[in-house]
């Protein structure tokens, strides 16, 4: 369908399919998809929408959200049978909540659960947000508000790991201070170990020594005596043949290797001395390094040290966390400074705005036919949430006499919908929204009534798009274009479908909402004087 850029009502009866629309619509801006609806259940199913956003300045949100601005904006949602869903703004894939973001500037859809929402607090706030023009100071809380949660949630973590720390500090520190103490060098162990088994053995190393360099040096019969013995006697004889010669080098070679290692053995046991105090010191040493060893699990002096440093690190740790929880907790200070100021600008213009939204939405409903009504604001200081801190309570009498009470409480199905209108009403000339749809928002209302009602609707039209669904003649003339939906049975299946009507088939139809489906001359006549009365 192509509706008028004006004031559009669709009719017909009920059953026909007109829920069909709205919940096409309702998948364009971003609801959850039921494959159910499917009419094929085999095909892919694609809903589609193009949206004239020319005057509506919204370059920089499609600019922040990575796409590209085309007029018109065509916005398409496909649906597989497996109930898979994709969306696409300008041909580029998008998220839902991408979608549902640009969807929320484009249209706004009432329906009987707005009249529920309408009374909750939330979508209160944002109808006095819309009225005193809040967007700018709204988003610029929002933003302070998450950055000052997101802070504390943080500063909460930190509370929680520093605590968990300071429980550990001692206990870190102990370990740390007795590794440290150790002074500990990744080579000293092996070489703590061999000092300590010659010390030990000072005694037999010496003996064996004495008793080596006796059989080479000082016995009856030392070696090197008959080696230097040999080397003579064959020194005389070399020059004979060349064996000879080999032989008395080997000698040769033999002797000063004996005699190097005599002297390299006197020198061994000058070295050895029996010390029994250093012997003690090297134990004592040893012991210190098993029992850490054993204290930690490890086998190696290395796997200390590096116990060492990851107790080192905890330490810095913990020193890092208190200065990050103390720098995070005076961040915290600043935003909520700020919050505050902020939150209290946002309040202000809420209840400065607020006895003149109530004057409108009076006089509104006293031309709706609720002469007595009375609509009250009420804001009260609470704790900053994303909306604010302010609690807002919209309080409402439709009977003379009667103390305004909450919207749940004291307002019929009617006078919910009469209501609400007016809250649109108003707000529709405050903000730069495409389109605007009413389903049955003249439930409850008749008459003289639901022309007024009618003729407010055209004078909001000329500002936005509209789209009403309504059962009420008197509403179905004031459209600058006409839809019918009906069941076609032309087909083994029962399809719904949506035409415009042409102004013969418009005259007809609404003598049939008059009169029923075969409508006298008088009723026709009662028509042609509606469509005259309201588009006078």
């Amino acid at each position: 369908m192509s509706p008028s850029t004006g004031l559009n009502m669709i009719t017909g009866e009920t059953g026909a399919g007109k829920s069909i629309m709205l919940g096409a619509v309702g998948l364009l801006l971003g609801e959850r998809a039921d494959s159910s609806v499917m009419l094929e259940e085999k095909e892919k199913c694609i809903i589609e929408g193009h949206f004239d956003i020319a005057a509506y300045q919204m370059e920089s949100l499609f600019e922040r959200e990575e796409l590209d601005f085309v007029n018109p904006c065509i916005i398409r949602r496909e649906m597989s049978p497996g109930g898979r869903t994709r969306a696409f703004i300008n041909d580029t894939p998008v998220k839902l909540e991408t979608l549902k973001i640009i969807g929320s500037l484009l249209m706004d859809v009432h329906s009987q659960h707005q009249n529920l929402a309408l009374g909750e607090k939330i979508f209160q706030l944002k109808i006095i947000d819309a009225f005193a023009g809040n967007r700018a100071i709204s988003e610029n809380y929002q933003s302070i508000y998450k950055e000052w949660k997101n802070a504390k949630d943080d500063l909460e973590a930190l509370e929680i790991k520093r605590l968990n720390l300071q429980k550990d500090q001692d206990y870190n520190q102990f370990m740390f201070d007795e590794l440290d103490a150790a002074k500990l060098n990744k080579a000293e162990q092996e070489e703590t170990e061999a000092q300590l088994e010659v010390l030990e053995n000072a005694e037999e190393i010496k003996l064996k020594i004495a008793e080596a360099l006796s059989l080479l040096k000082e016995g009856d019969f030392p070696a090197l005596d008959a080696l230097r013995q040999s080397r003579s006697l064959l020194g005389q004889i070399s020059s004979f043949g060349k064996g000879l010669n080999e032989l008395f080098i080997r000698l040769e070679s033999a002797f000063i290797e004996l005699d190097d290692i005599g002297q390299e053995l006197e020198n061994e046991a000058e070295k050895v001395e029996f010390d029994p105090e250093k012997a003690t010191r090297l134990k004592e040493r040893l012991d210190l390094i098993y029992r850490l060893q054993q204290k930690h699990q490890v086998a190696t002096i290395a796997e200390l040290i590096e116990i060492k440093e990851q107790y080192s690190a905890k330490l810095l740790d913990s020193d890092d966390t208190d200065v990050a929880f103390r720098k995070l907790k005076s961040h915290i200070a600043q935003l909520e400074q700020n919050l505050v100021k902020t939150a209290s600008e946002l309040s202000k213009t809420r209840k400065d705005v607020a006895p003149k939204l109530e004057k409108e939405i009076v006089s509104i409903l006293q031309e709706l036919g609720i002469p007595n009504g009375n609509f009250q604001i009420e804001i009260k200081p609470a704790e900053p949430k994303i909306s604010g801190a302010d609690d807002i309570q919209f309080l409402f009498s439709a009977n003379k006499g009667l103390k305004p009470g909450e919207l749940k409480d004291v307002a019929s199905g009617g006078e919910f919908s009469r209501l609400i209108f007016a809250l649109k009403y108003i707000i529709a000339g405050k903000t730069a929204l495409p389109t605007i749809v009413f389903d049955e928002i003249d439930t409850g209302v008749s008459g003289e009534i639901a022309l007024k009602l009618a003729k407010m609707m055209r004078k909001m039209a000329s500002k936005h798009q509209v789209i009403t669904i309504t059962h009420l003649p008197q509403m179905a003339v004031a459209g600058e274009k006409h839809f019918f939906v009906y069941k076609d049975n032309s087909e083994p299946r029962t399809v719904s479908r949506i035409r415009e009507l042409s102004q013969n088939d418009r005259l007809l139809e609404i003598a049939k909402m008059i009169g029923g489906d075969d409508p006298s001359a008088t009723t026709i006549q009662n028509a042609k004087e509606l469509l005259e009365i309201v588009n006078y």
